[in-house]
């Protein structure tokens, strides 16, 4: 069967319905539209999507060009048939055969209206007759000009507003009475697909409707030439639509972007279906997000921003986000936005060196070292505050102090592509730039990102992709859609394991988040960051059951947040982390087979000894522990924190590496 014969015969079973169903009996209440619930993982209800509105009008209180827009497009014949228009289903069959596809439907304004209040949304032969019963039924007891009232009082017109007062309010400002011409014919184009025509999310499409509404309009004469151009020429601006949710906006925003996106006639589910959104948030972590992040930018420049995410890295659940300060002055979400993240890009570095052979114990001296690169000055990378601590160190300490010269000369021996590679399979999913200067983080990327590309250290080297939805079921019950973790083992577990034992020395004593030691009290690692001039402010860390990110910073990016990652964002961090624990017991980070540790002595990196008066303990894949004892330091400068502050001001972010890739040495750097 071709598709037009298909058409053809789904037009007539139509018709068929309408000339032997007018004896049938029915009738029932209104079906009066279902609001979504949108709960957290453990069914908590977050908020309910409904958004109806509605404000009943009288005819006479409805402008008369709406009246006459809504028939022009709809029905042009409502005050010629009698509840069913042959004529207009014929008209319609026929355009349909022609075009192949169902570019016209037959229904009259009194059909639309028996449906919206007596039927449900199915498509069934059963239902297409009951639905000309009503309509005969309409007919009988009202006047046409009564039907075209109800007709506008209870048509959808999208963004919740039921009827056309509530439709002129929601997207005019104005009562119904007031509408223009122009004004009108656009509101007269939503019925036929309110989500894809509201002039609020797509003023080109619906200026494109409107403007067949006019045309047809003046068609059947009921405007003039004149009245259409100066209708199209309005200078008609909608108003913008701000949802107003109680509970985790920015999440909830999330949800609604994802069904806009997902289904043509997302927000019209939303609104009347009756849907249960299960989604992966923990309402009680979303609380603390919250009160931590109002509190600790409580005392700082009101125009300053933030944002937090927390992801659970066994299964990729997002159980907490924090897209800004305040929802009702921006719904910016900045846990979504992209910025340059500083120091806590370099645990990436760090897990790619650990895999490819470096132990925590690998030492590298942070001394002046210039890389000469083409078309520009030579580059020379420096520590804050000290320039230079003239010794080596060893990856741990380098990482725990955020020594920048250490870093990048380990990027340059490691490659910048494996750098590039390993943030990639790690998580993020942003453009990376592979100069030196990426090991500095001068790349930007969102803190959702960051905290996923967390996930595999406190996950035994496992990714799982971010999650927002897990189930979404209709009001009988049945599943529409649901989500599983997705995992992938990424780094080995025993790598994932050293670096959380270098990023726990960041947060202890010597470290640059020393200072929130006392604040958290279970086991945790992670990394501040601080950008160029203090613009940005991080701090990503986690325990072995959560990982959250904390962003602070100004969305105008040449003013100072004049403040380290250390100083701002992990206190932020650290009193959410200690309030979405709760009462659970403390537990520290699962030593995986075929790892060691051994103190070692932080200026060669060899096992320590009697001799030695610097020391730290750290962790080894078994047989790459140093065997060697160390017998006396020949270096007496002490590391200080010299690593966290503005690296990007101490590196030109467009250096190409001066040592090739191990890995892929024969392919070569994009050059910008």
């Amino acid at each position: 069967m071709t598709y037009k014969r298909f058409f053809l015969l789904m037009n007539l079973m139509l018709c068929l319905g309408v000339v032997f169903g007018c004896g049938t009996e029915g009738g029932g209440p209104p079906e009066v539209p279902k609001p979504s619930r949108i709960v957290d993982a453990n069914n908590r209800l977050i908020t309910t999507i409904s958004q109806v509105n509605t404000v009943p009008v009288q005819l006479e209180e409805i402008a008369p060009t709406m009246r006459q827009a809504i028939v022009a497009i709809e029905d042009e014949r409502f005050y010629q048939h009698r509840g069913i228009d042959f004529k207009g289903m014929a008209r319609a069959l026929w355009q349909n055969i022609r075009s192949g596809s169902i570019v016209q439907g037959g229904s009259t304004l009194t059909q639309q209206l028996a449906k919206n209040l007596y039927l449900g949304p199915e498509k069934t032969i059963d239902r297409k007759v009951k639905e000309v019963y009503y309509t005969i039924q309409l007919e009988r007891t009202y006047t046409k000009d009564e039907i075209l009232n109800m007709y506008l009082n209870h048509v959808y017109f999208g963004q919740g507003a039921y009827g056309v007062e509530a439709a002129a309010q929601t997207y005019f400002g104005k009562a119904a009475k007031d509408l223009t011409l122009g004004e009108s014919a656009m509101l007269a184009g939503l019925p036929r697909a309110p989500s894809y025509y509201a002039p609020t999310t797509n003023l080109k499409g619906a200026l494109e409707r409107q403007r067949v509404v006019l045309n047809r309009m003046l068609e059947l004469g009921v405007i003039t030439p004149e009245q259409a151009a100066a209708a199209r020429a309005e200078n008609i601006q909608p108003l913008a639509k701000t949802e107003a949710f109680q509970q985790a906006p920015y999440y909830v925003a999330e949800i609604i972007n994802y069904f806009k996106n997902k289904y043509p006639n997302g927000m019209e589910l939303l609104y009347t279906s009756g849907l249960t959104i299960q989604t992966s948030l923990d309402l009680t972590m979303q609380k603390s997000a919250e009160k931590a992040m109002e509190q600790g930018l409580a005392n700082v420049n009101p125009d300053i921003n933030g944002a937090l995410v927390a992801i659970d890295p066994k299964n990729g659940y997002i159980k907490a986000m924090v897209g800004g300060r305040s929802w009702q002055k921006s719904q910016y979400n900045r846990a979504l936005a992209k910025t340059q993240p500083g120091s806590a890009f370099k645990p990436f570095l760090y897990t790619a060196a650990i895999e490819s052979g470096y132990t925590a114990a690998s030492t590298i001296v942070c001394e002046p070292v210039t890389y000469q690169q083409k078309g520009s000055a030579p580059y020379t990378p420096a520590d804050h505050k000290v320039g230079y601590h003239y010794r080596p160190f060893i990856l741990k300490q380098a990482l725990a102090i955020s020594d920048n010269v250490v870093t990048v000369r380990l990027a340059d021996m490691l490659g910048i592509n494996a750098l590039v590679r390993y943030a990639k399979a790690m998580g993020i999913e942003s453009e990376l730039r592979p100069y030196l200067s990426l090991a500095l983080g001068t790349s930007e990327v969102t803190p959702l990102e960051m905290a996923a590309a967390y996930g595999p250290l406190a996950n035994q080297g496992i990714r799982a992709k971010p999650i927002y939805l897990l189930k979404v079921t209709d009001s009988a019950g049945r599943v529409l859609e649901e989500q599983h973790p997705q995992l992938s083992k990424v780094i080995d577990e025993r790598v994932a394991y050293i670096v959380t034992d270098m990023l726990k020395a960041a947060v202890s004593s010597g470290g640059t988040a020393a200072q929130i030691s006392w604040l958290v009290k279970r086991p945790v690692a992670g990394k501040t960051g601080t950008t160029e001039d203090y613009t940005n402010a991080w701090f990503v860390g986690y325990s072995p059951d959560l990982v959250a990110s904390v962003y602070v910073g100004y969305d105008d990016k040449s003013k100072r947040v004049g403040l380290t990652g250390g100083d701002i964002a992990a206190p932020i961090w650290a009193q959410f982390m200690e309030e979405a624990h709760g009462n659970a017991a403390a537990q520290d980070f699962r030593v995986p087979e075929g790892v060691v540790q051994e103190e070692v002595c932080t200026m060669d990196g060899l096992k320590a000894s009697p001799l030695s008066s610097d020391t730290m303990a750290a962790y080894f894949i078994e047989g790459s522990e140093p065997k060697v004892p160390c017998f006396g330091d020949f270096w007496t400068q002490k590391p200080q924190d010299s690593g966290e502050g503005p690296e990007d001001l101490l590196v030109n972010p467009t250096v190409p590496p001066s040592a090739p890739d191990p890995f892929r040495s024969q392919e070569p750097l994009v050059a910008e």
